[in-house]
């Protein structure tokens, strides 16, 4: 699980202008972000469905009570994480995202 302990959970108003000094473009930007925010995404849910498999049980058991109440907490914690899009404009204004543009040289 990566550290998204700095990126703050809520909505943040960002200065366009800043944001698209890197590109010049602030398409490209958003573009950026966005393809970024859609790995996060992916690599979350991946990781939730990994730790919510190990709790598969055929049988009904009164262990399935205490299983349900971790797969609570699991789902909470995943439930409290920033958005995706909240972390990946957290890694391009740190310049954590590697990108490249195969038209411009």
């Amino acid at each position: 699980m990566n550290n998204y302990q700095n990126v703050t959970n809520t909505t943040i108003a960002r200065n366009l202008r800043k944001l698209e000094e890197e590109t010049g473009n602030i398409y490209e930007t958003i573009a950026i972000i966005s393809k970024r925010a859609n790995q996060i995404s992916v690599q979350i849910k991946e990781e939730l469905h990994e730790k919510l498999n190990e709790f598969d049980n055929d049988g009904d058991t009164l262990e399935e009570v205490f299983e349900n109440r971790e797969q609570i907490e699991i789902s909470q914690f995943y439930e409290r994480l920033p958005k995706p899009s909240l972390i990946a404009t957290e890694e391009y204004i740190e310049g954590k995202i590697y990108y490249r543009n195969p038209d411009k040289k």
